[in-house]
């Protein structure tokens, strides 16, 4: 602990300061909050004069910590001060306790092309509070950080910026492509990471991963193998999402849907060996797929065709290509024309059922969207080109019937934003469903618990309709697929599978001779391959003796978005079980999106992103995290400045309480004053029945809610925690304890009892701000050093013990007392009593109720702002009932209000009386207007409704105020 160095105290020691103040250590705190003295009334001049604060000794050589003493509220610039202090302490990295219970998170890595949006902002903030919540449980807690290569996306920012230049991607070759990727990587990849340690995330830096790292390369490579020599992987020609302009497949989950305006093409198949009237007419978005259609379907109970069926169809423009015309039931009769163009190289369902029934499969589609030789004279036309000339062909040749406006489900490239073709290609894929089957157990046995549960029916209806995975790409940045082909061979046939060239190499010439070439497959891995294998690859997997293996795995808790679900935490579960067996995490928890103030989805062609640096920087990181973790789990939630400014308030709240506690502390050197402050005991029973009924009730409230707000942290209701700890921190404590407090700091003259209100203060106080801290780290840590005698730094504080001594019948009284209190504010504000007026006062109560109300008529005065010489406690109503207000608090509590201490009668009701007359003649015109036929019925609906609601206040000031005319005048008649 260090020793107080400050010139002014230069004799006086750390030794000689009590328990609660050990020292002030001038390198925490500006110069300013040195010299500063407190301000206190004279009143309470006892309690001026400087304190000095007990800061841990780790502290640099430089100011990192404000005092709400000398500063007016907090600093959002400091709080990047305060995070490197945090991360220069070591304290984000796990405290190993041997045998201890380790609480792990694997972040969700966010792309290395990413720049902070309000979904980081979200899983920072849950993360973040989870991992100090248990780290100041006394966990050993680990965060495992790290970014993703984001194979599509990288590749995509890395194309566009060459193209600036002139140069294309393969001008240069894969090579020189992935170097210049690299490059990108080391210079603008980091940002990120930076942008969220700003939002306080304390996680361990020097664990950070890069899904192309060295480490999780090699648990890629071994994973696929593994699942390779288990025939879970292979290689085939089946249909995928293919993306024309990024050149590559792309998985289902990577296809966004939207509803767009197009057209509906109604073309003739004439009937070969038919007259001109046997045709049938079919309906399609893309008539340029024509080309590869291979029947014709139509249902086998519609009677319009049953004529046709087994006959053959003429494709159009195809030199007269015929196909079969077949039945089958998959055909809605009600649907267009009832006849549907099977094209299975172009159309997911169509592919399907040419699998089922034996079709061929033709595939008109280039790699790049343009037709291939199969559309004959269309070949090398780009697809939507093909379209507009093929329609304009089919007019001249009379088989366009017509064209129609349609609304059609477009899919896109979630990454690209081009509209996806469906395509037979050949790739590599992973059997899903023996591992699906497995990761179905793990929720029905409760190895896996899923947080809101109501995700869990998704998950499992997910699994249990699974499709193989396609894992490959066609892309240059990412994990080469660990596949060799030999020079030569069919490469579906003959391929091996490695961990390196030199092993390929030395299998193919085992198996072929020395002279035998190889090369490697040309497609990377798709990247939600690497980030399945996240949780564990990180902690060292495949080498499973690794010491952070041991020791981490399997992880506690995957928090995540519910969009990715099925993209990550359903496929990480089935890869950590199949590789590990062991389910890679106890717990999932989801959250919902970021929405604007209106509901709506943020985009950038709404013009309504709410960019989370700008939000920090205006309102606080502590703001922005407290509103976003005031969500449930699993639902969405809507952003708003006034929920930002509502928080950004509280955070204010926050530094004037503290401010208000450090101020009414005993002076340094007043060791009777610390030894009376220290004798008050929270811990147990007999300590706290013998405090004053406001001690005894914020005391109690507060180890209330320490059991409340732990169990909820437990739960992962974190809406919850945040709401119970607001509530108790405005209201009981800032509202009324504080409040409270005043009458025996300033007005009791009596140093024992100030002593029991300042150790309460700062008991409360200081717990708070454990609670707070996972929420709200930095305003929370900033006045934690300003404490006194804290020693180590909140973030490695231990967390406030539950089960703590309580008394339910003291907080039974002080709501009494609360309830007395608000009736007469009440009243005063009723009839505009000044603020500074006290007032006289009858209690009347059952002899047992006045004991305790009579007991704190210092803090009732100071509340309801009383005479105190005129407050008086009896056990029926006063002399002057009939001249007073009459109060009823509770059962068995009441109070009489002598009117002429708050109001001249006879003037107020004069007052009212003209009011009365106003009020009336603005209720009677505007009933005037509503009783108007012609302005009822002519005026603009929202006019009228407007005046509507004008008459329903005037009614209803009008009732007030002559009731209370009317009461008054009646107090006037009594007096006369």
């Amino acid at each position: 602990m260090a020793v107080c160095t400050s010139s002014f105290l230069s004799s006086t020691s750390s030794s000689s300061c009590p328990s609660l103040c050990f020292g002030f250590n001038p390198l925490f705190f500006s110069s300013a909050s040195r010299r500063r003295r407190s301000t206190l009334p004279l009143s309470c001049s006892r309690l001026r004069g400087y304190r000095f604060f007990a800061i841990s000794a780790e502290a640099e050589s430089t100011a990192i910590f404000n005092s709400p003493e000398v500063a007016k509220s907090f600093d959002f610039s400091n709080e990047e001060r305060i995070y490197k202090w945090w991360e220069s302490q070591g304290y984000f990295k796990p405290n190993i306790v041997k045998g201890s219970d380790p609480f792990v998170i694997p972040m969700p890595p966010p792309n290395v092309t990413g720049s902070l949006h309000m979904g980081h902002a979200m899983f920072v903030t849950l993360e973040d509070i989870m991992i100090r919540y248990n780290r100041m449980k006394g966990r050993p807690t680990l965060w495992l950080p790290g970014t993703d290569h984001a194979g599509i996306a990288t590749q995509l920012v890395v194309e566009r910026m060459l193209a600036t230049d002139g140069v294309k991607r393969a001008d240069l070759g894969r090579d020189e492509f992935t170097k210049r990727v690299w490059e990108w990587k080391q210079k603008y990849g980091g940002t990120i990471t930076n942008q969220i340690k700003r939002l306080g995330a304390s996680c361990d830096w020097t664990r950070e991963h890069f899904t192309l790292d060295e480490q999780l390369s090699r648990a890629v490579v071994e994973a696929f193998i593994r699942l390779h020599e288990k025939g879970l992987i292979y290689q085939g020609s089946y249909m995928v999402n293919w993306s024309p302009n990024l050149q590559t497949a792309v998985s289902d989950l990577e296809v966004e849907y939207s509803e767009e305006p197009g057209s509906l093409y109604y073309i003739k198949y004439r009937v070969a060996g038919g007259s001109r009237s046997d045709f049938l007419t079919i309906a399609t978005t893309r008539p340029e797929t024509l080309f590869g259609d291979t029947a014709i379907a139509v249902n086998p109970q519609d009677e319009r065709y049953a004529k046709y069926i087994g006959k053959q169809a003429i494709v159009p423009l195809t030199f007269g290509r015929h196909v079969p015309i077949i039945s089958d039931k998959y055909v809605d009769k009600d649907f267009g024309t009832g006849v549907l163009k099977i094209s299975p190289g172009h159309d997911h369902n169509d592919y399907l059922l040419a699998r089922k029934l034996g079709l061929p499969i033709l595939n008109v589609m280039n790699k790049d969207g343009t037709l291939n030789e199969v559309a004959g004279l269309y070949a090398g036309l780009d697809r939507f080109e093909a379209r507009k000339k093929l329609w304009s062909d089919l007019e001249e040749t009379g088989l366009a019937v017509k064209k129609e406006t349609h609304t059609s489900r477009v899919p896109r490239s979630q990454r690209g934003g081009e509209i996806i073709e469906p395509l037979v290609s050949k790739q590599w894929f992973v059997t899903m469903e023996p591992l699906a089957e497995r990761a179905l157990e793990a929720v029905s046995n409760g190895e896996l618990n899923i947080v809101p549960e109501r995700f869990e029916k998704i998950y499992k209806h997910w699994l249990s309709n699974i499709k193989d995975w396609c894992i490959s790409r066609q892309l240059w940045w990412g994990h080469r697929i660990p596949v060799w082909y030999v020079s030569g061979k069919d490469c579906e046939e003959e391929y091996i599978v490695a961990r390196s060239h030199r092993e390929a190499l030395t299998k193919a010439q085992e198996k072929y001779g020395k002279n035998v070439e190889i090369y490697q497959d040309p497609d990377v891995l798709d990247t939600w391959f690497s980030s399945s294998l996240w949780p564990f690859s990180t902690l060292g997997w495949p080498d499973e003796s690794a010491e952070d293996f041991k020791r981490f795995y399997p992880t506690s808790v995957l928090e995540t978005g519910h969009d990715i679900l099925f993209f990550w935490v359903a496929r990480m579960v089935m890869m950590g079980i199949e590789l590990t067996g062991t389910v890679p995490f106890s717990n999932v928890y989801l959250h919902g999106l970021i929405r604007d103030s209106q509901g709506r989805k943020m985009s950038k062609t709404l013009g309504n992103v709410i960019d989370p640096l700008d939000t920090i920087a205006e309102y606080g990181t502590d703001a922005l995290r407290f509103t976003l973790a005031l969500g449930t789990a699993g639902q969405d939630l809507n952003l708003s400045t006034e929920r930002l400014s509502s928080n950004k308030a509280f955070t204010n709240k926050l530094w004037n309480a503290g401010k208000f506690v450090l101020r009414n502390l005993p002076r340094q050197d007043d060791t009777p004053a610390w030894e009376a402050l220290r004798v008050h005991k929270f811990d147990n029973i007999e300590s706290v029945l013998k405090l004053p009924l406001p001690e005894c009730w914020v005391v109690s409230k507060l180890h209330v809610l320490v059991d409340e707000v732990t169990a909820s942290y437990e739960k992962f209701f974190f809406g919850d925690v945040g709401r119970e700890i607001y509530d108790f921190f405005w209201s009981d404590f800032a509202d009324w304890y504080i409040e409270a407090s005043k009458a025996r700091l300033y007005h009791s003259g009596d140093h024992s009892v100030a002593s029991v209100s300042q150790a309460a203060l700062l008991y409360i106080f200081e717990n708070i701000l454990k609670l707070l801290h996972p929420f709200m780290p930095f305003v929370t840590e900033e006045l934690w050093q300003a404490l006194p005698s804290r020693g180590k730094a909140l973030i490695v504080s231990a967390w406030p013990p539950t089960s703590l001594p309580r008394n339910i019948d003291s907080i039974k009284k002080f709501e009494n007392l609360q309830a007395l209190t608000r009736a007469i504010r009440n009243v005063r504000a009723e009839y505009a009593v000044e603020p500074a007026k006290l007032i006289s006062a009858s209690i009347v109560a059952n002899p047992d109720v006045i004991q305790y109300i009579s007991g704190e008529r210092d803090v009732l005065a100071l509340l309801s702002r009383l005479d105190l010489g005129n407050v008086n406690f009896v056990e029926s109503p006063p002399g002057d009932a009939n001249q007073s207000v009459h109060i009823v608090a509770g059962e068995g509590l009441e109070a009489y209000l002598p009117l002429s201490d708050m109001v001249d009668i006879s003037a107020e009701v004069q007052r009212l009386s003209k009011r009365l007359v106003k009020l009336q003649a603005e209720y009677d015109g505007l009933m005037a207007r509503l009783s108007s036929p012609s302005f009822v019925e002519k005026a603009p609906e929202d006019i009228v409704r407007g005046v509507r609601e004008k008459a329903a206040e005037a009614e209803e000031k009008l009732t007030l105020t002559r009731n209370r005319h009317n009461f008054l005048k009646s107090k006037v008649l009594i007096a006369n």
